[in-house]
């Protein structure tokens, strides 16, 4: 029942939510989380990161690397050359070849320029990169991103940061339909109600950051973000119930008790 590893790439990762590493009050409070959330898949910001001199101090170093994959993203790129240059700095440094791409449109709603990441998700592609990029709650970008090789889509829920939750649940739904390729919501997750949403429509994943970082407990929100994302992959392997303009008896009368009503006989 519970074997139901997230596969990308043709690798199975046992939890099916990132986490990010942002925001903490402290490097320690944030390794807490980490081991708290189950993830075994956490992202970092190449450029807001020391990886080059390995002889100071750096997050990296609170990072249980022989337990969870580290995923290198492109926060804080506006470019696609940009975006593409970061990647190869991030493997180049032995960081991974697989890469969370952003590429920001917006400074105030960080919102991504979909065009320039289409671009540098081929380009990173043909490159030999693993690429995962983070797009809008569109269905057509996100096919063409699979389409240009992705592998995987990474829709927002809501504007980073936001805490705002899934606001588009059926565009959701309908990326999950349409894709061949995992979909994890990233973005706008504020409470593990809105990951076991996210899940509950058919997400392969959910990533987050701030809704943790941020959290005035991180380690105990982590915990709590942990079960909202099993509970509601669990939910939809499941699958819920139709719903109804009107009641439905859930003891409806019928059988033996409706014979015994019927001729008035003791029960």
């Amino acid at each position: 029942m519970f074997d139901d590893p997230l596969v990308i790439a043709g690798r199975s990762f046992r939890s099916r939510l990132i986490v990010g590493t942002g925001k903490y009050p402290s490097h320690a409070i944030m390794a807490d989380a980490h081991r708290a959330s189950g993830a075994d898949m956490i992202t970092v910001a190449v450029r807001r990161v020391n990886v080059t001199d390995r002889t100071k101090e750096s997050l990296l170093d609170y990072i249980d690397t022989d337990r969870v994959f580290i995923l290198p993203n492109t926060a804080g790129c506006y470019t696609a050359d940009d975006a593409i240059r970061t990647a190869h700095l991030a493997r180049e440094v032995g960081l991974s070849n697989w890469v969370k791409l952003e590429v920001i449109g917006d400074e105030r709603t960080l919102f991504p320029d979909n065009v320039a990441l289409l671009e540098a998700t081929r380009v990173l592609v043909r490159d030999g990169f693993i690429v995962l990029p983070y797009t809008n709650d569109d269905p057509i970008i996100c096919r063409k991103l699979e389409e240009a090789g992705a592998a995987a889509v990474m829709p927002l829920g809501a504007p980073i940061g936001s805490g705002l939750g899934i606001q588009n649940v059926n565009n959701i739904r309908i990326i999950r339909e349409q894709a061949k390729v995992p979909v994890i919501v990233d973005a706008g997750v504020g409470v593990p109600s809105d990951a076991a949403i996210a899940m509950e429509l058919g997400a392969d994943g959910v990533l987050m950051n701030s809704a943790i970082a941020l959290a005035q407990d991180p380690v105990v929100m982590a915990a709590a973000m942990k079960l909202g994302v099993e509970g509601g992959r669990l939910a939809y392997r499941a699958g819920r119930i139709p719903k109804r303009m009107y009641a439905s008896a859930s003891s409806p009368v019928d059988g033996t008790i409706a014979a015994v009503a019927a001729t008035g006989a003791p029960r």
